[in-house]
């Protein structure tokens, strides 16, 4: 499973940056982000909600992650080590532009170890209704962030 999610946010590299990686915060300037604990050893525990129905319906899911902030690569690196995804890699790459700073946030996984199904339960519904689902709304809500704090 792979999916891509991209965003162009229009305010500095350094307040974009920061609103990515100061995962503590998220909870405050993210709604569907339920809570983040920064654990020991580099880890960071995450929950969110995965609206449906126009928020009618939440479903809550959860993961702990392995987190690496390179901000001299423009790079934040998450590698799942406990949840439903564990195992998957997550890449935040921001690049300069002209006049914006280019966001993307990359998932690639082989699902979880379900026999039979773990890969297409992946490809079908994990990756493009929940990863994709969450990683928008993310980026959605970053860009609010760093584009309300740059005005």
């Amino acid at each position: 499973m792979r999916t891509v999610d991209r965003i162009r946010v229009r305010a500095p590299f350094a307040t974009v940056f920061a609103a990515a990686s100061t995962v503590a915060r998220w909870p405050a300037i993210l709604p569907h982000y339920r809570w983040v604990r920064m654990l020991d050893d580099g880890l960071v525990e995450m929950a969110a909600w995965r609206p449906f129905a126009g928020g009618i319906i939440k479903y809550p899911t959860w993961w702990v992650s392995k987190m690496t902030v390179d901000r001299g690569a423009g790079e934040i690196r998450y590698r799942h080590v406990r949840g439903i995804t564990r195992g998957m890699d997550v890449v935040w790459r921001l690049v300069q532009d002209a006049d914006a700073i280019e966001t993307e946030i990359v998932h690639t996984w082989d699902g979880p170890r379900w026999p039979l199904v773990g890969r297409l339960a992946a490809n079908l519904v994990i990756g493009p209704i929940f990863i994709h689902g969450i990683a928008s709304r993310t980026l959605a809500g970053i860009k609010r962030a760093a584009e309300g704090s740059a005005a």
